[in-house]
């Protein structure tokens, strides 16, 4: 079986990190350094990122899933931004044994609106960036990135970052945006939600374009005993834009929910 590949530092509890669409696992360098003092981390890069194969057949949740789960500890605390999360999200109702903590950032379980959804991104936004990427996949990455940093106060040093990471280990496969486009487009976890029975904790930016900052009150309805915490001058990448903040939430959290 094809294998994604993972990096593993430092010692203590598992922590996996799953990146967003068209990133790796190198977009969370400026924090792992940190997390691994506490914990043994686990970076992945998902199937046709980075330094990761793409198997053959559809790209889907479950896919995902199954590679994911190959190479990553029994039972562990999974921290998923965007993409990720969703992916994250998912783990924790299919396999939930291997999942002991969750942590979601800039991350909702529909990344489209609907009638009963209005707090996500247009469905006519997605569609442009697929079409798109047939014409100029590398271009329309490069656009998609910088979204992700809008009206962060640090923007210019964050897209900055972004388009230095997104190709250190060659193209994504253009099977793997796709692919991943067509899952934030078609996935829908909300009425599965509630059956997320571990410690949930849920970081969002206020000025996130991508996965608006009244989902985190939406997500709250459907899963109360949830956190939820937004960070008022950041985007969608907040580990980016404000680590010191991020670290100290994320490090809080996983303390105090140790016992949990």
């Amino acid at each position: 079986m094809i294998q994604p590949y993972v990096e593993v530092m430092g010692k203590g509890s598992d922590l996996v990190l799953l990146h967003g669409w068209g990133m790796h696992g190198d977009i969370f360098a400026g924090i792992v350094p940190t997390l691994a003092e506490h914990h043994r981390v686990h970076c992945v890069d998902l199937p046709g990122f980075g330094r990761s194969p793409l198997p053959n057949g559809a790209y889907s949740l479950a896919m995902l899933r199954e590679q994911i789960l190959s190479v990553t500890p029994q039972r562990a605390t999974w921290l998923g931004w965007s993409m990720g999360g969703l992916l994250a999200m998912s783990l924790a109702l299919s396999d939930p044994q291997r999942v002991d903590r969750l942590i979601t950032v800039a991350s909702s379980p529909r990344f489209i609106q609907a009638p009963d959804w209005p707090c996500a991104m247009k469905p006519e936004v997605l569609e442009q960036f697929m079409s798109l990427l047939l014409e100029d996949y590398r271009g329309t990455l490069i656009r998609f990135l910088a979204i992700q940093t809008l009206g962060s106060e640090t923007q210019k040093d964050d897209i900055a970052l972004l388009k230095e990471c997104v190709f250190r280990h060659g193209e994504p496969a253009p099977r793997a945006l796709r692919g991943g486009l067509e899952l934030l487009k078609s996935t829908d976890l909300r009425k599965d939600l509630g059956a997320i029975a571990v410690p949930w904790l849920r970081l969002y930016g206020r000025l996130d374009g991508l996965v608006p900052v009244a989902s985190a009150e939406a997500v709250s309805k459907l899963h109360p005993k949830s956190r939820a915490v937004i960070f008022p001058k950041a985007s969608h990448a907040p580990f980016i834009s404000h680590p010191a903040e991020f670290l100290d939430t994320v490090m809080t959290f996983l303390e105090s929910s140790k016992h949990e």
